[in-house]
C-alpha cells in the first residue's frame, strides 16, 4: 500500500489534511529565534510580489482609465511570485498558519497556547520583513521615487485603507485568506514542483485580481504609501486596516479548516503528536519522532484503503 501512496501525483484531501497536523508539529517544536526569521524572510519575499504588483499597477496609467480590469488581473498574475518563494522556501507566514495550526490545535497534536504564539512571533516576523523591504528596498533605494509610480503607490495604499469602510476591509479579508488557505492547502497536496507552482498561482492570481486584503501584503503596501505622503498614519493603518484585516483573514482560514476537520478528521488520533510539546527526542526538532511517523503513515495507509 505504501507503494500507491509513493505513485501518487496528488494527495488526496483527507490525507492533506493529516499531512497539515504534521507540519503544525515541525513548526510547534522548531525553536522560536528559527521561526522568528523564517517570518522576516517570508515578509521579504511576499513584498517580492508586491512590488511586481504595484510596478503594473503605478505604471500603467492609461491602461488604468481605458481598461482597470486588465490592470487587476496582471498585477494578480505577478503578485503570486512571493508567495512561491514562501513556499518552496519552507518560510513562515501568518494566514497559512491560521489554517494549519487551528487543525493541528483541534485534533490535540500541539497544545492550545502554541497557536497564539506562533501567531504572536510570525506577525512580528512577517512585519519586520515588510517594513524592511517597503523602507530599504523600495523608499530609499528610489525605484519608484519618479512619476508616475510615485503617485501610484500613494493611490494604491490609499484605496486599500483610507477609500473602504472597516467592515468592507474585514470581509475582502475573509475572501482573500479563503484562496491563500486553498492555495496552501492544494500545494501540500501537490508532489513535484510545476503542480505546486500552478497550485499556489491560481488562487493568489484571483484573490489580488479580485482586490481582497491579506494582512502581510498590507504590511508592504500601506506603510509604503506612507513613507511616500499618502494621507493616512501609522495609527490610523493599526486602527482601520491592520486590525480588521487580521480578524478577516482568520475567519477566512477558518471557512478552510472547520470543514476539513469536520469532513477528514472526525475519527483521526493524533496519538503521539500530543507529547510535541515535550520534545521527547531530537527529532521533534525536525519534526515528528519516527514512531509518530508511523503512526501517520499508518493512517494516511488507511485513508487510501478506505477508496
Amino acid at each position: 500500500m505504501e507503494s500507491v501512496l509513493n505513485t501518487q501525483s496528488t494527495l488526496k484531501p483527507d490525507q492533506v489534511t493529516v499531512l497539515l497536523i504534521e507540519h503544525a508539529v515541525t513548526k510547534h517544536t522548531t525553536r522560536y529565534d528559527k521561526v522568528f526569521f523564517k517570518a522576516v524572510l517570508a515578509g521579504l519575499m511576499l513584498s517580492f510580489g508586491g512590488i511586481m504588483n504595484v510596478s503594473i499597477n503605478a505604471g500603467s496609467t492609461d491602461l488604468n482609465q481605458g481598461n482597470p480590469a486588465l490592470v487587476k488581473i496582471l498585477g494578480g498574475f505577478v503578485f503570486p511570485t512571493g508567495f512561491v518563494l514562501i513556499v518552496m522556501l519552507g518560510l513562515e507566514l501568518l494566514t497559512s498558519n491560521m489554517m494549519v495550526f487551528p487543525i493541528a490545535v483541534a485534533k490535540r497534536a500541539i497544545p492550545w497556547w502554541s497557536l497564539p504564539l506562533n501567531w504572536l512571533i510570525v506577525t512580528f516576523g512577517n512585519l519586520a520583513g515588510s517594513l524592511f523591504s517597503a523602507a530599504i528596498l523600495v523608499h530609499y533605494s528610489g525605484i519608484f521615487s519618479a512619476e508616475p509610480f510615485m503617485s501610484g503607490v500613494i493611490s494604491y495604499a490609499e484605496k486599500k485603507a483610507v477609500d473602504p469602510q472597516w467592515h468592507q476591509i474585514f470581509l475582502r479579508g475573509i475572501g482573500c485568506n479563503i484562496l491563500v488557505c486553498i492555495a496552501v492547502w492544494l500545494a501540500a497536496g501537490a508532489k513535484e514542483t510545476v503542480s505546486k507552482l500552478i497550485a499556489i498561482w491560481i488562487p493568489i492570481w484571483v484573490f489580488v485580481a479580485a482586490s481582497f486584503d491579506h494582512v502581510i501584503a498590507n504590511m508592504f503596501y500601506i506603510p509604503l504609501g506612507i513613507m511616500f505622503g499618502a494621507d493616512l498614519s501609522a495609527a490610523g493603518y493599526i486602527q482601520k486596516s491592520l486590525i480588521a484585516t487580521y480578524l478577516g483573514n482568520i475567519v477566512g482560514a477558518a471557512i478552510v479548516w472547520i470543514p476539513a476537520v469536520y469532513f477528514y478528521l472526525g475519527d483521526y488520533s493524533a496519538d503521539g503528536l500530543r507529547d510535541a510539546e515535550q520534545g521527547k527526542g531530537k527529532e521533534s526538532t525536525e519534526g515528528t519522532s519516527r514512531s509518530d511517523r508511523r503512526r501517520s503513515s499508518a493512517t494516511m495507509t488507511n485513508l487510501v484503503e478506505k477508496d
